[in-house]
């Protein structure tokens, strides 16, 4: 009887006499330069290190004395790394395993990597099943790995001499790839989404053959592993858990704990599983005191919940989400507070590199010496103070995800030199190296001045002005918006800390749409939080807002009633009545603010003091 694996080796050499390959044909061992090496090390690391830190350990004993090697490669067949004994290597040989060899078919034959990624399954081609004579001297076993979309992302591969007894080989690479399937979809998806992990024996729950579904709160399937849809013998892609389980969404919630419970899944198969809940992470962003994540409060509103009818806004929404996944970059204008590290999460949320890192930048928060090697990296001992063990920098750090410069108008004239050059070149060279390293990054920036005022300063190079401002959009202030009410009532519900929110009373919603916000959506979140802490599971009334709010508001009406009367009363006393008004007319748009007044009419802060004063405001 024909197995599978024969039919596949079979197949195979077929595909090697297309490419034109003999027997005798010598293996091509072409080897990747050492900056696409470098590349493939960036954009695999997280392969790599799952691989390495989270897989491998595990097996550690079983392999310790089979003399074989153990290979990852990307899904070109280019190997990413290897562990394990190479003895049975001759020493000729010592150099075909090597970081950024090609062991795809068309290169050489029928082998267990190439064959793998070739027939997307497990495979072992054993001494005589290699095409090329030249490799009959191994026996491999591999699998291939698919990332959290079901796409080819690598193989497995588990090699070592043809004579060496191989029967217990390639389940175990069949296992292990298994198993790192298992802890990317994890890692990816387990503090954001709910994850189901279940199987047909209640003492085997924690093996790698359990299945894995990932859901989100209204049960929309969002990934599974490949055993979720074997034990299922069903294609999970664009379906609901309740279509899967025969419990009520509701109801499936109330399951999570560390405690296993029973289900039946498609009114017929009995199984048995557990249910973890998401964590309710805010945006991750990089805080350059200690290179690790760090979160913004404002971050839990999902894009599609940032508006509720505001014309503005809505615009916004639709321009950016047409651009997202364009190699066209954002630059976002907008008031401090207005919410532009929120609209940014939304989009890379809703962006095809949702996947990978969404990497935050304040670059107003980084102290200006430190600002070039927190963003483009640094080697070890590149300068005095620097980390023994270098640092990647945060733009390496976005490689095939988004890079957010916040305040970009901060960032000192040389640093905007250094990264005009890599957005033109797509790679980045660390200080005190000579190496450069590709990048695949989605860029956006926001600000909250004018970068063409800037420019005409000589604070801002205009060069770099087209490199970031592909699309601009402008953020409204909330003073400004339409949707106030909307938007009042969803941030007290997105922050209550029950399922009994905190209701506001007429009232409160009266006294918001009277305040000026000049801290924007930051402010308002605060105010509410302050309020539902002293509400006490209550309707919020005006007793529980905090003084400053008062503070505020007083002075909102005091300089509205003034600006009023001045306008009204105001009778020019010069010929410059003209210039007057106009100062008039600005001063009051910008509600007495002294520097936006100033920065609008173009002149400094002590002429304006002194024009106000003139006509009697100051």
């Amino acid at each position: 009887m024909v197995s599978n694996n024969d039919e596949i080796i079979k197949s195979s050499w077929q595909r090697c006499q297309r490419y034109g390959l003999e027997q005798s044909s010598k293996p091509e061992l072409h080897r990747l330069d050492q900056n696409d090496r470098n590349s493939l090390d960036e954009e695999y690391r997280k392969l790599i290190q799952t691989t390495s830190t989270e897989v491998l350990p595990y097996y550690e004993n079983i392999l310790s004395n089979t003399q074989c090697l153990i290979m990852l490669t990307d899904n070109q067949g280019h190997v990413l790394n290897s562990w394990g004994d190479k003895r049975f290597l001759a020493s000729s040989q010592k150099s075909i395993f090597e970081k950024g060899i090609d062991w795809s078919e068309i290169k050489n034959g029928t082998n267990a990597i190439g064959t793998a990624l070739a027939c997307g399954s497990a495979v072992q081609v054993q001494r005589d099943d290699h095409f090329l004579k030249a490799n009959r001297f191994m026996i491999g076993s591999a699998a291939p790995i698919y990332d959290v979309n079901r796409t080819l992302l690598g193989v497995l591969d588990i090699s070592s001499d043809a004579y060496l007894p191989q029967s217990h080989t390639l389940g175990m690479v069949k296992l292990m790839s298994q198993c790192i399937e298992n802890r990317l979809i994890i890692s990816t998806f387990g503090d954001d989404y709910f994850l189901l992990t279940f199987n047909t024996n209640i003492d085997n729950l924690d093996s790698q053959w359990t299945g894995i579904i990932v859901f989100n709160d209204e049960g929309t399937i969002i990934s599974a592993n490949k055993r979720a849809e074997v034990l299922l013998c069903y294609d999970l892609a664009l379906t609901n858990i309740v279509d899967i389980i025969d419990i009520p969404l509701q109801k499936i919630k109330t399951k999570i704990s560390n405690l296993p419970f029973s289900f039946k899944v498609l009114n017929k198969y009995n199984m048995h599983g557990f249910i973890k809940a998401p964590i309710q992470a805010d945006i991750q962003a990089v805080d350059f005191r200690t290179n690790k994540p760090s979160t913004y409060d404002a971050d839990i509103i999902p894009l599609e919940k940032f508006g509720f009818g505001d014309e503005k806004i809505s615009r916004c929404i639709e321009q950016a989400e047409r651009i997202i996944d364009k190699d066209i970059p954002i630059l976002i204008y907008g008031e401090t507070g207005v919410g532009k590290e929120v609209f940014v999460k939304g989009l890379h949320k809703s962006s095809q590199r949702k996947n990978h890192q969404l990497i935050a930048v304040n670059c107003a928060a980084i102290p200006s010496d430190l600002v070039e090697s927190e963003l483009f990296g640094y080697e070890k001992g590149a300068f005095t103070g620097a980390s023994t063990k270098g640092a990647i920098g945060f733009i390496r750090k976005a490689h095939k995800g988004t890079l957010f410069l916040d305040e970009i108008g901060e960032m000192p004239l040389g640093v905007q030199s250094r990264l005009l050059r890599v957005l033109q070149e797509r790679k980045v060279t660390p200080l005190g190296s000579t190496e450069s390293y590709h990048v695949d990054i989605k860029l956006i920036s926001a600000t909250n001045r004018s970068l063409k005022q800037d420019i005409e300063s000589g604070l801002f190079r205009q060069d770099l002005y087209y490199r970031v401002s592909g699309l601009n959009i402008e953020l409204p202030p909330l003073r400004e918006r339409t949707d106030k009410k909307q938007l009042f009532h969803q941030i007290n519900a997105l922050y209550s800390s029950n399922s009994s929110t905190e209701k506001l009373s007429t009232e409160i919603v009266e006294l918001f749409y009277q305040h000026p916000w000049p801290g924007n959506i930051r402010q308002l979140v605060s105010v509410i939080k302050i309020a539902q802490a002293m509400a006490d599971n209550k309707t919020i009334e005006k007793k529980h807002l905090p003084d400053d709010f008062f503070e505020d508001l007083k002075e909102n009406k005091a300089k509205t009633n003034k600006n009023i009367d001045t306008i009204e009363q105001f009778t020019p006393v010069n010929n410059n009545s003209a210039d007057q008004a106009e100062l008039l007319q600005v001063y009051n748009e910008y509600n007495g603010n002294i520097s936006k007044t100033a920065k609008a009419l173009a002149i400094s802060r002590n002429t304006l003091y002194k024009r106000l004063k003139e006509i009697g405001i100051r």
